[in-house]
């Protein structure tokens, strides 16, 4: 469904009192994968990796800088904003701030009805009755409708941005840190709400996010980022059991584990580089603890494993 071909994405950055002369941010660099229909693809790195970025580019919110987005067979790199009317019917986005990504102006209502409005799907006569079936199924009544967004909860805002994802009942959802700014115990009623609309409405999905355990109950194939490149993709089974890549490592011994103490934690060193700047050859190697010399030397590709997986990394050895 969806095939993401050396897709990269750079920022420029503008001249100002403490920088002379322009740079250039490299946020995504030569990221590939593909999804297959009914996949929930997991996308995991720290804070600065390229997720947000990467579920922007793919809806085309942000255009790459190089690289190929192919959705549904159809090459849409180049679409303008007219053209991408179209896709966006069946390619939407669920926002990491449920408040920020709704205007305080308009009701419920008015935020539901004006991409129905704007793609003429729906005429006024079943416009009221379509909105309430959308509202009801992420779990809120059709009292909400009629209110504004600050008379809601985070949770509540988030069942509401999730309802907009789906007034095309779309094809495809990129999920940007859905439940990253709410309390755990409404996390997971969120995690079941998008549980319960993927089996509804059939949908394929990347779920963006930080918390591995959350990537574990809700994805299928994990993708590990790390400052703007591909370290390694998965099976969740095969991840989880046994990661590969150093970083994939690392990040799976930092999860607390309750019933036990983890003793085999992987401290990284330092800081995630500058994406002005990033390290030559492996961009992890300035906190790895398995680098050699090569390794500076070396942009290592990734290499199928295992048949259904594949690693970024030159030192098969420490597999």
């Amino acid at each position: 469904m969806l095939e993401i071909k050396n897709l990269s994405k750079e920022f420029q950055t503008q001249k100002s009192l403490f920088n002379s002369s322009n740079l250039t941010v490299k946020a995504l660099q030569n990221v590939s994968f593909s999804i297959k229909k009914n996949q929930v693809v997991g996308l995991v790195g720290e804070s600065g990796s390229g997720k947000s970025t990467l579920g922007k580019t793919i809806m085309k919110l942000l255009n790459p800088t190089t690289g190929n987005i192919i959705f549904n067979n159809i090459d849409i790199t180049e679409y303008n904003n007219q053209q991408m009317k179209k896709i966006r019917k069946k390619l939407q986005m669920i926002f990491q701030d449920p408040f920020a990504s709704l205007n305080p102006r308009k009701t419920i209502f008015d935020t539901l009805a004006e991409p129905l409005r704007v793609h003429s799907l729906i005429d006024k006569k079943n416009l009221n009755e379509y909105l309430i079936k959308i509202i009801q199924d992420v779990g809120l009544n059709n009292e909400s409708l009629s209110r504004y967004p600050h008379e809601f909860s985070g949770g509540q805002r988030q069942r509401i941005g999730i309802a907009r994802a789906l007034i095309f009942k779309p094809q495809f959802i990129i999920a940007d840190e859905p439940v990253s700014a709410l309390d755990v115990s409404i996390q997971a009623q969120v995690l079941n709400l998008l549980e319960k609309i993927r089996d509804e409405y059939n949908l394929t999905m990347i779920f963006i996010s930080h918390d591995l355990s959350v990537i574990q109950y809700f994805s299928d194939i994990v993708i590990v980022l790390y400052l703007g490149r591909v370290m390694e993709i998965s099976t969740k089974k095969k991840l989880f059991e046994k990661p590969l890549h150093p970083y994939s490592k690392a990040l799976l011994s930092a999860v607390p584990k309750v019933q036990s103490k983890n003793t085999n934690k992987i401290l990284l060193k330092g800081d995630i580089p500058s994406p002005i700047n990033p390290p030559s050859g492996c961009v992890f190697r300035t906190r790895c603890n398995y680098a050699i010399k090569q390794c500076s030397e070396i942009t290592p590709l990734l290499k199928e494993v295992d048949g259904d997986r594949k690693v970024a990394c030159i030192r098969d050895e420490i597999w």
